[in-house]
Order: C-alpha cells, then structure tokens, then sequence
C-alpha cells in the first residue's frame, strides 16, 4: 500500500512529497526497541546531513551502508515543468538583486528504485561555470555532482524533524509499549534549509532538501 503524499510548508511555501517515496512499507515492528532504533537512525542521519557539504555523496553513503539498492549511486530527476520564483527573503541571503537571474530546479534524488529525497534548488547561474550551467539545463546530473568542483561549503538556516519514532519525555517516562503491526514511518522525515558558497565567500545556491521515509526502508537489525 503507498502512503499519500504530504504537504509541508516552509516559510509560507509547500513542498510536496510523492507518494512512491514511501512505496515498500514499513518493515519496523510497533516494539519499544525498534522505536529506539528509528531514533537512533533519524538523528544519525540528521547529523550527517548537517556535517558534510554534499547532501549527494551523504546519501549515497547512506545508501550503500543500509543495503537500499545494488549499486550506491544516486541520480537526480529532474520535476518537469515545475517553477518557483525566489522570494524577497531568498534574494536577499544569495546577496543578489531584484533583476539578477535565479534559476530553480526541483528533483527527486533517488538511489535505485527509491526516491530519497525532494530538493528544491534555488541557484545564480551567473556564479557557477558554462560547463556547470550546461550540465544542470540539459541532464538530470545531481547537483552537488554537478558543483563538486567548487568545493563548496555549506550553511544551513533551518533542520527540522518531521518523524518522532519516540513521543516526547520517553527519557523520563520510559519507552512507549508494544503495539500491534508496524511503525508507520511518515512520506517525509527530515527537512534542511541550506545555503551553498564558493571558496571565495560568495553563496551561490538556497536548498530545500526534504529527506523521505525511504531512507528507512530496511529491515530492522536482529535482536540479541
């Protein structure tokens, strides 16, 4: 059965996930150890988005360490006909003027049959190289593949979790009981907001990366 898509909103916008994000189902036992284990994973997973400039290479690390697919190579494809002005807000952070062009690209990230994650790429074409530009107008190439070159660094305006495996005070109160079936894991579990800069200073990108519950889409590990 797929999971509905979800709607989320950011800074008065909303960022749709598909539904096949989630196709597979859960795998996770409603038990208070597979409860811990999610948490475990959801917050090592939210740490190593935030510590590595390239969302690309950390999901395919993620990928090939949990199994997700034959091969750990994830590959961008790209939303057609999707479009989004930059707000005022947005302009501002890419210190770029009213007229100046912003383009946007909206892909499924996808390693294998799962989709990973939706990001929404906000990018100043005038800051990046020809053969970058040419790259991300034609092909589907991921972008942090595509800007590798510029050993960008990264900061991130906001991380959210969307998916609480354990309900708030279980580190006081005690882990929840046992419930019959599996854990339903949510179509979106993590959200980031990002800015991308050059060596020299200068941002060239806003991201809006919403990771979806096909990153947990494996089994639980077996129980000593």
């Amino acid at each position: 059965m797929r999971a509905p898509g979800a709607l989320l909103l950011l800074s008065g916008l909303f960022f749709a996930v598909p539904a096949a994000a989630t196709e597979g189902g859960s795998m996770w036992p409603d038990t208070p150890d597979a409860r811990l284990e999610l948490e475990a994973l959801v917050a090592t997973l939210d740490a190593r988005l935030l510590s590595h400039p390239s969302a690309t290479l950390t999901l395919e690390g993620w990928c090939r360490d949990h199994g997700l697919a034959p091969v750990a190579h994830v590959v961008a494809r790209r939303v057609p006909g999707a479009t989004r002005a930059p707000s005022a807000g947005q302009r501002r952070e890419l210190a770029v003027g009213a007229e100046e062009e912003v383009v946007y690209r909206r892909v499924e990230l996808a390693c294998g049959g799962r989709v990973l994650s939706v990001a929404d790429n906000w990018y100043v074409p005038a800051r990046l190289t020809p053969a970058m530009n040419g790259l991300l107008a034609r092909t589907d190439t991921a972008f942090g593949h595509v800007v590798a070159d510029l050993h960008f660094t990264r900061r991130t305006l906001e991380s959210t979790r969307l998916f609480a495996p354990l309900p708030d005070g279980w580190e006081r109160d005690g882990l929840p009981p046992a419930g019959a079936g599996t854990i339903a894991i949510p179509a979106a579990i993590l959200r980031h907001r990002a800015l991308l800069y050059r060596q020299d200073g200068v941002p060239f990108s806003e991201v809006v990366e919403t990771y979806t519950g096909a990153m947990l889409d494996f089994p639980p590990p077996p129980l000593k």
